[in-house]
Protein backbone atom coordinates (compact mmCIF):
# COMPACT_ATOMS: atom_id res chain seq x y z
CA UNK A 1 0.00 0.00 0.00
CA UNK A 2 1.26 3.60 -0.80
CA UNK A 3 0.37 6.63 1.21
CA UNK A 4 0.08 10.03 0.22
CA UNK A 5 -0.38 13.79 2.00
CA UNK A 6 -2.56 16.04 1.39
CA UNK A 7 -1.04 19.61 1.31
CA UNK A 8 -2.83 23.36 2.10
CA UNK A 9 -1.76 26.12 0.44
CA UNK A 10 0.96 26.33 2.73
CA UNK A 11 2.19 22.67 2.14
CA UNK A 12 0.95 21.83 5.66
CA UNK A 13 -0.47 18.09 5.63
CA UNK A 14 -4.03 18.31 5.70
CA UNK A 15 -4.44 14.12 5.89
CA UNK A 16 -2.97 11.14 4.79
CA UNK A 17 -4.63 8.71 3.08
CA UNK A 18 -3.71 4.81 1.92
CA UNK A 19 -3.92 4.05 -2.33
CA UNK A 20 -3.35 0.46 -3.77
CA UNK A 21 0.30 0.08 -5.07
CA UNK A 22 -2.13 -0.68 -8.56
CA UNK A 23 -3.51 2.42 -8.61
CA UNK A 24 0.33 3.60 -8.71
CA UNK A 25 1.21 1.57 -12.14
CA UNK A 26 2.21 3.20 -15.10
CA UNK A 27 2.26 1.52 -18.91
CA UNK A 28 4.84 -0.24 -17.78
CA UNK A 29 3.95 -2.02 -14.81
CA UNK A 30 6.04 0.25 -12.16
CA UNK A 31 4.88 2.24 -9.55
CA UNK A 32 4.72 6.41 -10.47
CA UNK A 33 3.93 8.44 -7.71
CA UNK A 34 2.57 10.81 -10.69
CA UNK A 35 -0.11 7.94 -11.07
CA UNK A 36 -1.10 8.30 -6.78
CA UNK A 37 -1.29 12.04 -7.60
CA UNK A 38 -3.56 11.55 -10.33
CA UNK A 39 -5.43 8.67 -8.53
CA UNK A 40 -5.74 11.05 -5.55
CA UNK A 41 -6.90 14.24 -7.44
CA UNK A 42 -9.51 12.58 -9.22
CA UNK A 43 -10.78 11.65 -5.87
CA UNK A 44 -10.32 14.74 -4.31
CA UNK A 45 -10.40 17.54 -7.24
CA UNK A 46 -6.60 18.80 -6.67
CA UNK A 47 -3.28 17.99 -7.17
CA UNK A 48 -1.65 19.20 -3.96
CA UNK A 49 -0.76 15.50 -2.59
CA UNK A 50 2.66 14.30 -2.14
CA UNK A 51 3.59 10.50 -1.17
CA UNK A 52 4.91 9.85 1.86
CA UNK A 53 6.61 6.45 2.78
CA UNK A 54 5.71 4.64 6.27
CA UNK A 55 8.65 2.86 6.28
CA UNK A 56 10.68 6.37 5.91
CA UNK A 57 12.12 5.24 3.05
CA UNK A 58 11.52 8.65 0.79
CA UNK A 59 11.03 12.35 1.92
CA UNK A 60 12.70 11.80 5.38
CA UNK A 61 10.16 10.80 7.54
CA UNK A 62 6.26 9.52 7.45
CA UNK A 63 4.11 12.67 7.24
CA UNK A 64 1.29 13.48 9.79
CA UNK A 65 -1.56 15.62 10.35
CA UNK A 66 0.59 19.13 10.84
CA UNK A 67 3.55 18.08 9.44
CA UNK A 68 5.24 20.33 6.78
CA UNK A 69 6.38 19.05 3.37
CA UNK A 70 9.80 20.87 2.66
CA UNK A 71 9.07 21.11 -1.43
CA UNK A 72 13.15 22.43 -1.36
CA UNK A 73 14.49 19.38 0.51
CA UNK A 74 12.21 17.06 -0.82
CA UNK A 75 11.32 16.09 2.74
CA UNK A 76 8.48 16.09 5.49
CA UNK A 77 9.32 18.10 8.63
CA UNK A 78 7.82 17.29 11.64
CA UNK A 79 5.88 20.23 13.89
CA UNK A 80 7.76 22.08 16.43
CA UNK A 81 7.23 20.54 19.48
CA UNK A 82 7.81 23.68 21.55
CA UNK A 83 8.79 27.65 20.72
CA UNK A 84 12.12 27.11 22.14
CA UNK A 85 13.25 24.39 19.79
CA UNK A 86 14.49 24.99 16.62
CA UNK A 87 15.84 22.76 13.60
CA UNK A 88 19.26 21.52 12.61
CA UNK A 89 20.85 20.82 9.61
CA UNK A 90 19.33 17.43 9.63
CA UNK A 91 15.82 19.14 9.69
CA UNK A 92 14.94 17.57 13.23
CA UNK A 93 13.75 19.53 16.02
CA UNK A 94 16.21 20.21 19.07
CA UNK A 95 15.89 21.98 21.87
CA UNK A 96 18.21 24.65 23.56
CA UNK A 97 19.85 22.54 25.91
CA UNK A 98 20.70 18.51 25.42
CA UNK A 99 18.89 15.92 27.12
CA UNK A 100 20.69 14.43 29.96
CA UNK A 101 22.27 11.48 28.69
CA UNK A 102 21.61 8.40 31.74
CA UNK A 103 19.19 6.26 32.74
CA UNK A 104 16.62 8.38 33.59
CA UNK A 105 13.57 9.78 31.98
CA UNK A 106 12.67 13.48 31.21
CA UNK A 107 10.15 16.19 29.70
CA UNK A 108 11.05 19.24 28.54
CA UNK A 109 9.28 21.85 30.86
CA UNK A 110 9.02 25.15 28.39
CA UNK A 111 9.12 27.52 31.08
CA UNK A 112 12.20 27.42 32.38
CA UNK A 113 13.77 25.85 29.61
CA UNK A 114 15.50 22.61 30.96
CA UNK A 115 14.94 18.94 31.58
CA UNK A 116 12.69 18.20 34.56
CA UNK A 117 13.19 14.55 35.71
CA UNK A 118 10.01 12.30 35.40
CA UNK A 119 9.80 10.28 38.49
CA UNK A 120 8.68 6.69 38.11
CA UNK A 121 4.71 6.22 39.50
CA UNK A 122 4.97 3.54 42.48
CA UNK A 123 2.24 1.18 43.19
CA UNK A 124 1.06 2.49 46.54
CA UNK A 125 -1.22 -0.40 47.33
CA UNK A 126 1.74 -2.96 47.42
Amino acid sequence: MAHFAELDENNVVKQVIVVHNNELLDDEGQENEAKGVEFCSSLFGHTNWVQTSYNDSVRKQFAGVGFTYDDVNDIFVAPQPYPSWSLDDNSDWQPPTPMPEDDNMYSWNEDTQSWDLVEPVTDETE
